[in-house]
């Protein structure tokens, strides 16, 4: 069941909170971790769900073993990103590791990238445009509410309309990074 929640302000210590044992664990083979996800942006409803970012330099086995060691378990079938219309469709710049929590942490999705492909800019990028447009977060958070009224127990059908949306979200955000000269921002943790 899909629901979207008001922005909790527990939300970012949170992520610090669950930032803190993976850094401590994969220390430098992390290059970043970061919040991502509609939870990163203050005032955006979203899913009560964490979603972190850890970028790393190559997808090594150290790094699962690492997050093994943490409990959390690599989901196989999820492989790789979505592909934006127009973006380069070579599918290993859009490969990833996605790892499942242990049932004792809050929800959340755990994405591993590699540092300077697509799919490792696509999230920053598009967090920070949300946070920097307040209109433009105001009419994602529209469109989630309606696809959670309409698709609350279809998630293929909520991420159908959601991934093109965001895609349109992007070219906007592109636009802004050229015209702010947009750079990444420190890890989050």
């Amino acid at each position: 069941m899909i629901t979207i929640i008001p922005y909790q302000t527990n939300w970012p210590g949170e992520f610090q909170s669950l930032a803190f044992p993976i850094r401590a664990v994969l220390g430098d083979l992390a290059v970043r971790i970061d919040h991502i996800g509609s939870t990163s942006v203050p005032g955006l409803p979203a899913k009560d769900i964490i979603d972190i970012q850890v970028s790393v330099y190559s997808l090594e086995p150290a790094i699962e073993a690492g997050l093994v060691s943490l409990g959390f378990e690599r989901r196989l079938t999820i492989t790789q990103d979505h592909i934006p219309p127009g973006a380069p469709d070579d599918p290993s710049l859009w490969s990833k590791w996605y790892f499942k929590p242990p049932e004792t942490l809050r929800p959340m999705h755990l994405h591993v990238r590699v540092f300077g492909r697509p799919n490792q800019r696509y999230p920053l990028l598009f967090r920070d445009f949300l946070r920097a447009n307040p209109p433009a977060a105001q009419a994602y958070a529209q469109v989630k509410y309606s696809l959670a009224h309409y698709h609350a127990d279809d998630v293929g059908a909520y991420y159908a309309v959601k991934d093109p949306v965001c895609d349109i979200i992007m070219q906007g955000a592109e636009f802004w990074a050229d015209m702010t000269n947009w750079q990444f921002s420190s890890s989050d943790a």
